[in-house]
Parts: C-alpha cells; sequence; structure tokens
C-alpha cells in the first residue's frame, strides 16, 4: 500500500513537470497577435491640403509661394471677402500638407492624430493654427476633417548675425486633431475563412503556427499557403463567430524561426547578426597601414630695407605607421554566434573592420548567412 502511494505522488510530480516545462516552452514564444496581422484590418492613409494661420512673421512670402497666396485669397472669397487684385504682403500664414492614418473600424466621430508640414518657405509654424481641411483617402473620397492648433518639436531663433535651430520647426503634430467623418465598412465577425499574415515571412513559422491553431481547436482549423500566409477557418460547429475565434488564436504562443542573416549599416558603422549564423573554418589576420600628410607652411620674411616681398614657403611632412596587426586567428567550423563574436572581438576591431571582415567572409564562402546592406 505503501509503494502504491510512493510511486502515485512520483507519478504526479513527473506529470506537473512535464506541465512547467509544456507552460515555460510555450511562454517562451511570441504570441500570434505580435507577429502576425489579420487580413482586412489596417490602417488607411489620408492626406489633405490646408493653411495654418496666426504664426509671428514666420510663414511663407506670397512672392516666392504663390501656392500659398492663391489658397489664401480663395479662402477669403468662400467667407465673403473679394481679395483679388489686391496687393497682399502677410507673412503669417503657411501652406501645409496634413496627413493623418485612418485606424481599421474607426467609427463616426472618433478623433486620430494628424501631422502637418510646411510646403512653402516657412521658418517655423509655432503658435500656428490649422484651419478646416478635409482629408483624402486614396480613392479621392473624404474620410476625416482636421483642425486645431500645431505642436511642434522643435524651435528656430537668431539676430541679424547668426540663427540657431532645434529639431524641424516646419513639421508638427495636433494630436486629436481630426474628427472621421466616412466609416470602412468591414464585416469582420461574419467571416467564415481568412488569412493570418506573417509580418516576418518564414515557412517554418508559418507551419508552427498553424500547429498551435490546431492544437488548441482540437481539430484542423488552419493551414500554412505560403512563407507569409496561414489560412484559417471557422467551422459551422463554432460556439462564436470569427471575432471571438480570433480573439482566442491570437493569445496562441508561437516561437518563430529566424533566418541567418547579418544586416550592416555602412553609415552608422552597426551590424546586427542573427542566432543562426555560423561560420565554416576560416582563418583572418587584421592590420592597419596609417599614412599621416601634415602641412605646416612657414612665412619668410625680408630682410630690412630689401626689395624682397613676404611670402609662404610650404612644408609637408609625410609620415607611415604600419600596425603589427594580430596574425591570424582561426574561426573553427561550424561555431555559434557567441563564438564568432568573441573571436572576431579578439582583433580588437573597430565597426567598420569588423563590417569589412564580415563581407570578406562571405566572398570568400564561409559565412553561411545571408549579408544585408542598408
Amino acid at each position: 500500500m505503501l509503494m502504491r502511494k510512493v510511486k502515485t505522488i512520483f507519478a504526479g510530480l513527473f506529470a506537473g513537470l512535464l506541465v512547467l516545462s509544456y507552460a515555460s516552452t510555450a511562454l517562451a514564444g511570441s504570441r500570434i497577435k505580435d507577429i502576425a496581422d489579420i487580413e482586412g484590418v489596417r490602417e488607411n492613409l489620408l492626406v489633405g491640403y490646408g493653411l495654418v494661420v496666426g504664426l509671428n512673421g514666420t510663414g511663407d512670402s506670397l512672392r516666392n509661394s504663390p501656392f500659398t497666396r492663391q489658397s489664401l485669397v480663395s479662402m477669403l472669397e468662400r467667407l465673403g471677402v473679394n481679395t483679388r487684385g489686391a496687393t497682399l504682403k502677410t507673412d503669417n500664414v503657411a501652406a501645409v500638407m496634413v496627413t493623418a492614418n485612418l485606424p481599421g473600424f474607426a467609427t463616426n466621430g472618433s478623433r486620430i492624430d494628424v501631422t502637418v508640414s510646411a510646403m512653402g518657405d516657412a521658418d517655423s509654424l509655432q503658435g500656428g493654427l490649422l484651419l478646416v481641411t478635409p482629408l483624402m483617402g486614396a480613392d479621392g473620397e473624404v474620410y476625416a476633417v482636421s483642425q486645431g492648433q500645431v505642436a511642434i518639436g522643435g524651435f528656430s531663433a537668431g539676430g541679424e548675425a547668426a540663427t540657431i535651430t532645434q529639431g524641424v520647426p516646419t513639421s508638427g503634430r495636433i494630436s486629436n486633431g481630426g474628427i472621421v467623418e466616412r466609416e470602412i465598412e468591414y464585416d469582420l465577425a461574419g467571416k467564415t475563412s481568412l488569412r493570418l499574415s506573417l509580418r516576418n515571412p518564414d515557412l517554418t513559422t508559418a507551419r508552427r503556427m498553424a500547429g498551435a491553431i490546431n492544437a488548441y481547436a482540437g481539430m484542423t482549423l488552419a493551414h500554412a499557403l505560403n512563407p507569409t500566409a496561414v489560412q484559417l477557418t471557422r467551422p459551422p460547429n463554432w460556439d462564436g463567430d470569427m471575432v471571438a475565434l480570433l480573439a482566442d488564436v491570437e493569445q496562441l504562443r508561437v516561437e518563430p524561426d529566424l533566418p541567418a542573416k547579418v544586416v550592416i549599416d555602412e553609415v552608422s558603422g552597426i551590424i546586427v547578426m542573427g542566432e543562426n549564423v555560423r561560420v565554416s573554418t576560416v582563418a583572418i589576420a587584421q592590420g592597419n597601414l596609417t599614412i599621416s600628410v601634415e602641412e605646416t607652411p612657414q612665412v619668410s620674411q625680408p630682410g630690412a630695407f630689401s626689395k624682397g616681398e613676404t611670402t609662404t614657403v610650404p612644408r609637408s611632412s609625410v609620415t607611415v605607421d604600419e600596425e603589427d596587426g594580430t596574425g591570424l586567428i582561426v574561426i573553427r567550423n561550424g561555431v555559434a554566434l557567441s563564438d564568432l563574436v568573441e573571436g572576431l572581438n579578439a582583433l580588437g576591431l573597430t565597426p567598420r573592420d569588423m563590417i569589412a571582415i564580415l563581407q570578406s567572409i562571405k566572398a570568400a564562402g564561409a559565412l553561411q548567412a545571408e549579408i544585408e546592406v542598408l
């Protein structure tokens, strides 16, 4: 009897350890909602043209910005003020482009943020007020209207001899400055089938996502169509609509598979390497050759009461400094990312030297990864 109880206790502990191990593995992955987008649930880009008024002499010069003058005259005429033929010299107005993103399922009357950017030669939009501006979609229909005080993140100040500018004073935002006037209809709840689009396309990740969904549902609801899309089908006997199914599916965790890739930004000298980057056996040596040219011109002054002229005599000093380098360092076949980084750091390289070495290793066929240069 005692042995049976002991066996039961050990069996329970073993089952508990298996559950904890599975839970820790599942929690290590990413949620489906963080690695995939839902078909039809997207933002729409809006754009409009308007005027910002109330600028303290930092607006467009009407002589250099004829579109600002024409827009100002047209707006005043709509308000019953006739300025045709008059000479306008105001510099408190600026023509701007207004952009915004219309979220999916945005309803009439909801608010969105808008971005305002100067088009002419305005110096700053600080203190400006955007007048009523219709925002249109790609189909030419008006989906929102914006108006409000422009908040900028920079400033410009100066005098006659010097100026200072910080940030971009000719671009700003209006928080909740747009009002949605037209809804985009999309019946998500009534869908019986749709696709989940991976943000980083990968066949293994798509298959793992489909497998996680099917394991959760206990039936085949999803299958991978290609590296980007996973087809999700709602069965007729499912308790709930597509929104309810997606709310459950998006919380499932999947371990994304990462390709072997090295991303290089040569401008800033940034290198990012993926976990699966591997290197075949290769020997690396690095040394620097530095040539310095220093110019120290001297002034030759003629003697007193002489007829000579003061001239500048060039003086150049050229030095060559060749470092001994670190010799050959061997990186073994199939090393992990940490070993590769440790081997490259042992050479005492700068980021730009490391970029050159990685490209040389790739040219030699020893880098088992894709190099992407930004």
